[in-house]
């Protein structure tokens, strides 16, 4: 089940207001970028992010899930609480490096 796009635009609504948002649909699901950091996995309707050290405390207590095959495990963000969402997006983001650029193939 992939993502809807009803539920990505609760997700971006629930984060606005603390920085640049956008998405990029990927196979059916979605990932959101905070001032071009990619910060959120969304998956058949269920918000992910990385375990990471930095917000180890505010996820204390999270479910936990694994958004693809193949990936690793990833707290599951109750999007639902808004503050909270905000918080961890925002300590995810000092974090995640921007995604390096690709070099584009030259045409013959």
């Amino acid at each position: 089940m992939a993502t809807s796009t009803e539920f990505l635009d609760f997700v971006l609504e629930q984060l606005s207001g603390i920085g640049a948002l956008r998405h990029r649909k990927m196979f059916g699901e979605a990932m959101i970028y905070l001032n071009d950091r990619p910060v959120i996995l969304v998956c058949n309707d269920t918000v992910f992010v990385k375990q990471h050290d930095v917000i180890r405390d505010l996820m204390e207590g999270a479910e936990t899930g694994i958004p693809y095959k193949g990936a690793k495990d990833h707290y599951v963000l109750d999007i639902d609480n808004a503050e909270l969402s905000k918080q961890v997006v925002l300590e995810l983001e000092k974090v995640t490096p921007l995604p390096k650029k690709r070099k584009k193939k030259n045409e013959a």
